[in-house]
């Protein structure tokens, strides 16, 4: 049977995160070598390396570098463990860490410069945090090399170009396609497994650039989606998309399949599988996606698919509820005020006023009578939210147009996702009477317009119950 043409595939930072797990992630690029003639290995950072560097960087803004010699022995001793216990040419070894050294003794420089300055910058945040991916790409290619892969590990700066939005970059896909093209096929067409960095990019002038945390799943549909490919593998911690959060319910289990607007839904409303910007680029690519286990790889894992029109009288069709959420630590705000009734503008410049403080808002509910508008925030950000609202709603409170701004103490969102839901009539009523019957109450109510999913918001102490609660229709829907 002849191979398949292109793979991407992409390791996540626990894929990589010890030797065991590298020798794993170096079997699973053995074993797709055989089946697909074009592989892309996109690696994250080692498993907490993102975390360290950040913080470094943090702690020099503040004036403190006391901690760096500390960062740098945590940073040699992860990667330079795996390589030597890897890595069996010596040349490739040595070679391997004198590069990783040389990117660890960088950040003790951007550290020192960051503490002179007393600031650290977004352009100079991202510098810091493409570090783990950069010495991570080195470790992984040599590891792989080992293995006797011919492979070469090259920067995703080299072929992914995005604004110069630092920290939370955009790709130009014009440019990017170009470059990725012609930077990897003539590689991959030798039978190179490239090996490459997730999570960066550069500015047109070479500026390093992050597209934000967890952004090596966007890494990898931005690469398969340009070259294109005929897959994207995510290598995870877990078997796939699971129909909960396991931890909650013991009994949750992974699904085989769900379609684009499933895990768009579930992305954005917690569950942590995917990065939301992934979706997207694999969608208009029209590729597929597979999420799988990297420590249990016979697993089929999760596979993404197109939406297709639900029949709901389809023998073992499918599941009208698929997956439960939680979204933890929100707080609800609310604006209200009989003066609002009618009033033109109060929306828009309540968001204007939650934008100013670069605050995400998951969730909005406004009431019938236009009295009152309620989102939530995450609740850390709360307080600044208010104190914006306040002060660009001072004189209609002052005028009594608007009774008070106020917050609630933490909240949690559970959201409830599955496409059959568009097309059974009555789900609102099981998912109500089900909190109901468990004595939860709900705060706020909010279904997108793609009727996909509906969320609600409890108490946080309500929160693992109202997930158990809702789990149950999981098992009654698939019944259906």
């Amino acid at each position: 049977m002849a191979a398949k043409e292109t793979l991407v595939m992409k390791f996540g930072g626990t894929s990589v995160g010890s030797a065991d797990a590298l020798v794993k992630a170096a079997q699973i690029v053995k074993d797709a070598r055989a089946e697909y003639s074009r592989v892309v290995v996109i690696t994250s950072a080692m498993s907490g390396v993102t975390n360290l560097l950040l913080d470094s960087a943090s702690r020099a803004a503040n004036g403190s570098v006391e901690s760096l010699p500390a960062a740098e022995s945590t940073l040699r001793e992860k990667h330079f463990s795996a390589a030597d216990s890897l890595i069996k040419d010596e040349s490739l070894r040595e070679s391997t860490k004198r590069e990783i050294d040389s990117l660890i003794r960088a950040l003790v420089d951007l550290c020192k410069a960051i503490a002179v300055l007393g600031e650290a910058s977004p352009r100079a945040m991202d510098a810091v945090a493409s570090l783990g991916e950069r010495m991570s790409v080195r470790l992984l290619e040599a590891v792989i090399a080992s293995a006797v892969i011919k492979s070469k590990a090259i920067e995703s700066t080299a072929f992914i170009i995005t604004n110069a939005h630092y920290q939370n970059a955009h790709p130009d896909f014009k440019i990017t396609t170009e470059k990725t093209r012609a930077v990897l096929n003539p590689l991959l067409d030798e039978g190179i497994v490239v090996v490459t960095t997730g999570f960066i990019g550069a500015t047109p002038e070479g500026g390093i650039t992050t597209l934000g945390r967890g952004g090596s799943d966007y890494s990898a549909a931005i690469i398969g989606s340009v070259l294109p490919a005929n897959d994207v593998w995510i290598w995870t911690d877990v078997d796939g998309v699971m129909t909960t959060d396991p931890r909650i319910v013991p009994s949750a289990r992974t699904l085989p399949e769900i379609t684009y607007s499933e895990i768009a839904e579930l992305a954005y409303y917690g569950a942590k599988v995917l990065h939301p910007k992934t979706i997207r680029p694999v969608v208009d690519a029209g590729i597929g996606l597979r999420i799988c286990n990297t420590f249990n790889p016979s697993h089929p894992g999760t596979r993404l698919i197109a939406n297709t029109p639900f029949d709901s009288k389809a023998r073992n069709g499918p599941q009208i509820v698929k997956a439960v959420t939680a979204i933890r630590s929100q707080r609800l705000i609310t604006i209200e005020g009989r003066g609002m009734l009618g009033v033109p503008g109060v929306a828009a410049r309540a968001f204007g006023a939650v934008a100013s403080t670069k605050t995400s808002v998951p969730l909005i509910t406004q009431a019938s009578s236009e009295q009152s508008i309620c989102f939530a925030v995450p609740s850390e950000a709360a307080e600044q939210v208010i104190n914006a609202l306040q002060n660009v709603f001072a004189d209609e409170i002052k005028d009594e147009d608007i009774d008070r701004v106020w917050m609630t103490e933490d909240v949690s969102i559970i959201t409830v996702v599955g496409v059959g839901m568009r097309h059974t009539p009555g789900v609102s009523g099981l998912v109500f009477t089900q909190l109901g019957d468990s004595d939860i109450n709900i705060f706020a109510i909010a279904q997108g317009s793609s009727e996909v999913s509906i969320s609600m918001v409890v108490d946080a102490a309500d929160t693992e119950s109202a997930v158990k609660a809702l789990h149950g229709l999981i098992v009654a829907s698939s019944k259906v």
